[in-house]
């Protein structure tokens, strides 16, 4: 059994993908590094051939053609993982608004603490947010919020994109079935282990907006996330929750 991976799922990010995989690379704890690129044309896969020079089998490239969606990314990536046998999966940014030094106290919250799956958390204690306009911190603010109230789930942070899964979630979690592709995938993956009875915890984290490279957010995204949860919700009552 391999030990912990991390997942990347990347679009345009040459100006970030060097910096990330030598932070994640130089930790204390060896994570392996998986990089899943829809096609960049920016050169970010080249990138990541080149530092494969460098790193060997801890860094690995999947390639894509054409942008299928981050929840697709994601999915490729756990299917990967639990092929290769790794016990503790992460998936995280690019652009370093989630800090590489947390994969630490995330894997530590699952293989010390004994939780099931840890979400670095903007809203555990308060709001956590550097750089982004009042109105997008209000945005994703309530949107936790409106998600916490159709849902039901005592999460905090319920939109977050930085987690670590121990393997018995996603092989429990029938990921064919997980329907969503953008900002509503996060919570989706929440909601199933919340609703499979798995332990989760949110560590403390601070997100930090990109400075480098561009936003995959749109309008599109969120609307999906809105009308997503109360479809999710719904679809909930008539489907069987039996981790045996």
């Amino acid at each position: 059994m391999k030990d912990a991976l991390v997942i990347i799922p990347t679009y345009n990010e040459r100006e970030n993908i060097e910096a990330m995989v030598r932070k994640v690379m130089s930790l204390v704890h060896p994570f392996d590094l998986l990089i899943i690129d829809d096609g960049s044309p920016d050169g970010t896969a080249d990138i990541v051939r080149r530092l494969q020079t460098e790193y060997g089998e801890r860094l690995q490239l999947e390639t894509r053609t054409g942008k299928l969606g981050l929840g697709t990314a994601y999915i490729h990536g756990f299917k990967y993982a639990l092929r290769e046998g790794y016990e503790y999966i992460f998936e995280m940014d690019c652009d370093f608004s989630h800090n590489p030094d947390d994969l630490i106290r995330l894997y530590h919250a699952c293989t010390v603490e004994g939780y099931d799956m840890a979400i670095g958390s903007r809203y555990i204690q308060g709001v956590n947010v550097v750089n982004w306009p009042m109105s997008r911190v209000l945005m994703s603010y309530f949107a936790s919020w409106y998600v916490r109230i159709i849902t039901g789930m005592p999460i905090q942070d319920t939109t977050a994109g930085f987690k670590c899964y121990r393997r018995k979630v996603l092989k429990t979690i029938q990921l064919n079935k997980i329907r969503f592709v953008g900002y509503a995938f996060q919570i989706e993956m929440k909601f199933m282990a919340y609703k499979y009875g798995f332990k989760i915890k949110e560590v403390p984290i601070i997100f930090t907006d990109r400075t480098k490279g561009y936003s995959k957010m749109s309008k599109g995204i969120f609307k999906e996330a809105v009308l997503g949860v109360l479809k999710m919700k719904v679809n909930s009552f008539f489907r069987h929750f039996d981790r045996y």
